[in-house]
């Protein structure tokens, strides 16, 4: 008998999962036209936004921090969501708190309950299990917290993919049918353990969906499987 076969929810998160993750897209389709770039030839997905300008809008902000300390302001806290209004500023935010985990100060449930916080609270839009996908699987968290493993995440830019930026530019009406904006960030994860506090370093890439209504806060839509420039 198949290993999975034990998990009769299997089958349903998966599809849920796929539910979800569809629901974002097809709002990202719809405000940015990303469904080109998502299928293009994975050379194209591969490369980094890191050396390209920023595309934002004249209203994002300009300026990005060399370095981004852990969200909640000190070392092994657990990430808390900025309140902006700013999707920007919050992609940049939830970036760094999707690179960032310390397994010496809480466990692996406690950093995704952390994490799904960020979510936003309509559903339809809320894409849980990409949020799920980038924090490590409870077997290898315990083997991660045998050696005191942790991380933290450099931010280096963030800005509305060029696809957005021309779909907006096209139909900016489009936009408030669920206010939620593609963002790319760049930067770097670093990783150490117990006694190795200067572990490597690596540069990372990702385009989160970030839901920002005027009435409320920015909160995290998603995270798409593929980086958008």
């Amino acid at each position: 008998m198949a290993p999975r076969s034990s998990n009769p929810g299997g089958a349903s998160r998966v599809r849920r999962r796929a539910l979800l993750g569809t629901a974002v897209l097809v709002v990202l389709v719809a405000l940015a036209g990303l469904a080109a770039y998502l299928t293009r030839d994975s050379r194209n997905s591969s490369k980094a936004p890191a050396s390209q300008s920023s595309s934002a809008s004249p209203s994002s902000p300009t300026a990005s921090p060399s370095s981004s300390p852990p969200p909640s302001g000190h070392h092994n806290a657990l990430p808390v969501p900025p309140t902006t209004h700013d999707p920007i500023a919050f992609g940049k935010a939830a970036a760094a708190a999707l690179w960032y985990y310390d397994t010496r100060a809480y466990s692996q449930p406690e950093l995704l309950a952390a994490l799904h916080g960020w979510l936003t609270r309509e559903t339809k839009y809320a894409d849980t299990a990409s949020v799920d996908a980038v924090v490590p699987s409870p077997v290898l968290w315990k083997e991660m917290a045998a050696g005191g493993q942790f991380a933290t995440g450099t931010v280096n830019e963030g800005h509305f993919p060029d696809s957005f930026n021309r779909a907006l530019q096209e139909d900016p009406g489009t936009i408030t049918q669920a206010y939620v904006y593609a963002v790319t960030v760049s930067g770097k994860q670093s990783i150490a353990w117990t006694g190795s506090p200067a572990g490597g370093a690596e540069n990372r890439v990702t385009t989160l969906a970030v839901q920002c209504r005027p009435s409320q806060p920015c909160a995290l839509a998603g995270v798409l499987p593929a980086v958008a420039p």
